[in-house]
């Protein structure tokens, strides 16, 4: 029997393996920290022949046995996540993609039940590879993007042979049903950034539509998809906006009366904006603008706003209600349903935004960004609409801006005036000035803070504002100098209003980086925000806040800016801290069982929470008012030794 040249190089490559996973072995019987660096690029020469991944896939109790994911996280596969697995995968150096893609061959022979693994059940490592795989629908042609094709070593073609691999083994079907749900649920938090989460319904829409592919039954995915691209009668075929045009010319008022229900309650639904919802905002306009509100889904209280002050908002939706800028068909619905604009600052800090000049700076990171399609101010503007209508939709990305972030969030939902004002200074002046203990500072010619380029993924008034706030923040800690206590205690008051409570503890020794004075900490928190311990008194606006972000094993991330919004008893009758998170997803896993929740026990769009004691077991900073702590003697000890406990045994540990 002849062998092919394609065989024999599997064979040699494969051979190679089993002799590096050998060695491998001996070595970590003498050596409890040896390295793995040899089978890792032997696992890559065998992942390029044909046949190579059902060489490694047989083998996954041998890669086990021998110790190739020891001494790493992929030792524990319960910790590992979905989007930093794609993120190995696509964009790690070779080393890292290797022990990925073998980690996902051991998890499919556990998905599908032909090696039991200790620490993960089938159903566990079937839920993590279909994540994996929906997150990387982007593959399913089994088409590469150029960034995929310019990967070193043939990266690229071995992720996609990977990624086919598992689709084979998984069926399209379980993927498909994963990243609904995965798009349900990002939703469900009401971003302002969509733009990832339109792309994913649009990979959903071509499954649906692809005749290979069985789809029977996905009435969420195809709800999604019409959300989207047809939620009505006159655009339901997605006939491109042209066509779309020419209809609402021709309909009757019959016709769009049907037409502003349909928009409004596929908006109201997902938060989602069908780029055909403007389209039918201008035909309204001047024509049956008795009917905007219906095609906005106000309520009493919005349409009272809107017809108090119908000159603004009518100009509002001319200068934004653009397919390119659907989204801010929303911002102004929820901006209308808050009622802000009845604060009269507001209205004319609104005014001057609609004149608003912007400066060639601003200007060219808009139009940088979010193209030319219209003037960037028209960017600008939609992006305000966005923020002010959704204080709990903004994000971070991956930014270091935490506090800065907070900080619009927390105007935007507090003092939206200041905010408009702040834009304002830094759109048409390039420079944003505050006060810090009497002495004025101004962000146009300090140095970069904690975000050393501007950032670039992120909202319009992230894009202009953050640069500014980022430096200011740092300013103000040069300003501090050295200290008896956190600086946060002094800046965040300047930085953010009088509101904050200026009474502070932080838990961490400014003087020592160590742990102090722990139980004590964790009963001030109960008597500042609990309701049964600090005479039930709600939080009466968002308080800054520092919390340590642990990952799933409960080990240390790095520390967090956040606010905690509110304290409130859940339908389960357990006391809840809710709070906001500028990351884009608030639905972390800390570990220890600490899962934030961000829509099933009574979370508000844009909120997480957590058990009371769950997340005093993760705060590490808070600000309270001194004048209404509550009687720390009655705080109960189960509830201070278990949120110690929690942190100390989690991220304190490395601060003890």
């Amino acid at each position: 029997m002849t062998i092919s040249s394609s065989d024999a190089d599997t064979n040699a490559a494969v051979a190679n393996f089993d002799e590096a996973l050998e060695r491998l072995g001996l070595a970590l019987l003498s050596d409890s920290v040896a390295y793995n660096t040899e089978v890792l690029e032997a696992a890559l020469h065998v992942m390029k022949t044909p046949g190579g991944l059902d060489a490694l896939y047989a083998r996954v109790p041998a890669m086990e046995a021998k110790g190739v994911f020891t001494n790493s996280d992929w030792d524990q596969p319960a910790i590992l996540r979905p989007a930093l697995a794609v993120r190995t995968l696509r964009q790690g150096a070779p080393p890292y993609t290797a022990i990925e893609a073998l980690s996902e061959l051991r998890l499919l022979s556990v998905a599908m039940g032909e090696y039991l693994h200790p620490e993960i059940s089938a159903e566990q490592a079937r839920h993590f590879l279909t994540q994996v795989t929906a997150l990387n629908l982007d593959l399913l042609s089994g088409q590469m993007s150029e960034a995929d094709r310019q990967r070193p070593q043939g990266l690229g073609e071995i992720v996609n042979s990977l990624y086919q691999f598992l689709l084979n083994r998984l069926g399209y079907e379980s993927i498909l049903d994963s990243l609904v749900d995965e798009v349900l649920r990002l939703l469900a938090q009401r971003p302002i950034q969509m733009d990832s989460i339109k792309q994913m319904v649009s990979q959903i829409a071509k499954c649906l539509f692809d005749p290979a592919i069985e789809t029977t039954g996905m009435h969420k995915a195809a709800r999604l998809v019409s959300a989207l691209f047809g939620p009505t009668v006159g655009c339901r075929d997605d006939p491109g906006f042209v066509v779309y045009g020419e209809r609402l010319a021709a309909m009757d008022d019959v016709a769009l009366f049907d037409e502003a229900k349909g928009f409004a309650s596929g908006m109201q639904e997902t938060g989602m904006v069908s780029p055909y919802h403007p389209m039918l905002l201008k035909q309204l306009r001047g024509h049956r603008d008795d009917l905007i509100p219906m095609a906005l889904g106000l309520s009493i209280t919005g349409n009272d706003v809107l017809q108090s002050y119908r000159q603004i908002v009518l100009q509002l939706i001319d200068e934004v209600a653009h397919p390119e800028t659907s989204q801010a068909v929303y911002g102004l619905a929820m901006f209308l349903e808050r009622g802000t604009l009845f604060i009269p600052a507001v209205a004319a800090g609104l005014w001057r935004q609609l004149e608003l000049k912007l400066c060639k700076t601003a200007s060219g990171r808009l139009s940088a960004v979010f193209g030319d399609a219209h003037p960037p101010r028209v960017y600008l503007l939609a992006g305000v609409l966005n923020l002010l209508g959704q204080p709990l939709g903004i994000g971070q990305g991956n930014n270091p801006t935490c506090q800065s972030v907070i900080g619009l969030s927390m105007w935007a939902f507090n003092d939206a005036y200041y905010l408009l004002q702040l834009v304002a200074w830094a759109a048409r002046d390039d420079d944003v000035v505050m006060r810090f203990e009497g002495q004025y500072i101004n962000s146009q010619h300090l140095e970069a803070g904690l975000a050393k380029e501007p950032p670039t993924d992120v909202d319009p008034v992230s894009l202009i504002l953050i640069p500014h706030l980022d430096r200011i923040y740092g300013e103000m800690g040069r300003l501090c100098g050295v200290r008896d206590d956190d600086l946060h205690r002094w800046i965040n008051p300047e930085m953010y209003g009088g509101w904050v409570g200026h009474g502070f503890l932080s838990v961490i020794s400014r003087d020592t980086g160590k742990i102090r004075d722990y139980e004590d900490f964790i009963r001030h928190f109960y008597a500042c925000y609990h309701p049964y311990y600090n005479g039930n008194i709600p939080v009466i606006h968002p308080q800054p806040a520092g919390i340590a972000v642990t990952d799933s094993g409960g080990r240390l991330v790095g520390r967090h800016a956040i606010t905690i919004i509110r304290v409130n008893i859940d339908r389960d009758g357990e006391m809840r801290t809710y709070f906001f998170n500028p990351n884009n997803d608030s639905g972390q896993d800390w570990g220890q069982g600490i899962n934030c929740s961000t829509e099933s026990h009574g979370e508000r769009p844009g909120e997480a929470s957590l058990p009371f004691a769950e997340f005093a077991s993760r705060l590490c900073v808070f600000h309270y008012d001194p004048r209404e702590l509550g009687d720390i003697s009655v705080i109960p000890e189960t509830d201070v030794i278990r949120a110690t406990e929690l942190g100390r045994t989690s991220w304190a540990a490395s601060y003890e």
